[in-house]
């Protein structure tokens, strides 16, 4: 009987130690991100993360999803902190209480990428128009990320700008296909298919070596891609590390880590994969 009382009171006491670790992670435990997959793709938390744990002495557990996933976790609260690409969302994110502030640290754009051989004739046209005639045409394959991510999310808006609803568009045909995948994977299959996707222009440097696609279209309005960091409010999930969340937004925005981030690709491509921007909205 007491080796069975003993049994139960391990079990209670383990039990009662896995609650208190899952609801109240202490200060300094790790810090959570969930990013969205562009950035992982261009490499630029595999940079930035190493320098973080040293400068805080603090294990940062990133998690890469698109958009719509890591905004999920923060509404959740599994993660510390969002970082992502899709003003919209987030606004909305930190007026439903979810965010402290949505902090913009960089950006860069959105491209058309496709065949040199453009053969559905868009090149040098807007956004809009380009996707327009990509729809009237019919003939020349789209590869939509399909994933609800911040690209994903600028694909629709690009569609409803050319007067297009979304959910007739991803019904209209053999020629737009949903990949249902990251950004690297997306362009991958575009270019085996020889096929027109949209994609930042980060992770398209960076897979450049990997795929026979070209930018189409890289200038309009709709391509200004920023992204943000927002640290979760601890009135709606107070277990999360407001502490080290508030210091990676700081580390972000840091005029060391801004400088890392302008030349971030430079030596590599010969061109920044990302430009700073420090707190403030860049102008499209």
């Amino acid at each position: 009987m007491a080796e069975v009382t003993r049994y139960i009171l391990s079990i209670v006491t383990l039990l009662a130690l896995l609650v208190g670790f899952v609801g109240c992670p202490a200060d300094g435990a790790g810090l959570r991100v969930a990013t969205t997959t562009s950035l992982y793709d261009t490499g630029l938390w595999d940079y930035l993360e190493p320098l973080f744990e040293e400068k805080y002495g603090v294990e940062l557990d990133v998690l890469y999803a698109g958009t719509g996933i890591a905004l999920e976790y923060g509404r959740r609260g599994d993660v510390d902190v969002v970082v992502i690409h899709d003003e919209a969302r987030e606004q909305q994110f930190v007026a439903d209480g979810y965010g402290v502030e949505r902090v913009p640290f960089a950006y860069n754009y959105f491209l058309i990428v496709g065949p040199e051989d453009d053969p559905a004739g868009i090149r040098g046209m807007l956004p809009e128009d380009a996707f327009q005639k990509l729809a009237e045409v019919g003939a020349a394959s789209f590869i939509s990320r399909g994933d609800d991510s911040g690209t994903h999310s600028r694909e629709k808006a690009i569609w409803q700008g050319a007067g297009y609803d979304y959910e007739t568009i991803r019904n209209a045909g053999q020629w737009y296909i949903e990949a249902g995948r990251g950004m690297g994977p997306t362009l991958l299959m575009a270019s085996e298919k020889q096929a027109y996707t949209l994609t930042d222009m980060g992770t398209f440097l960076a897979y450049k070596g990997q795929i026979d696609l070209v930018p189409v279209i890289d200038e309009g309005s709709t391509l200004l891609n920023v992204y943000s960091v927002i640290a979760l409010n601890p009135e709606k999930n107070p277990w999360v590390n407001t502490e080290m969340a508030a210091k990676l937004v700081a580390f972000l925005t840091s005029p060391e880590i801004q400088e890392l981030i302008g030349n971030y690709g430079i030596q590599e491509y010969d061109l920044s994969l990302f430009i700073p921007c420090a707190g403030s909205e860049p102008e499209s």
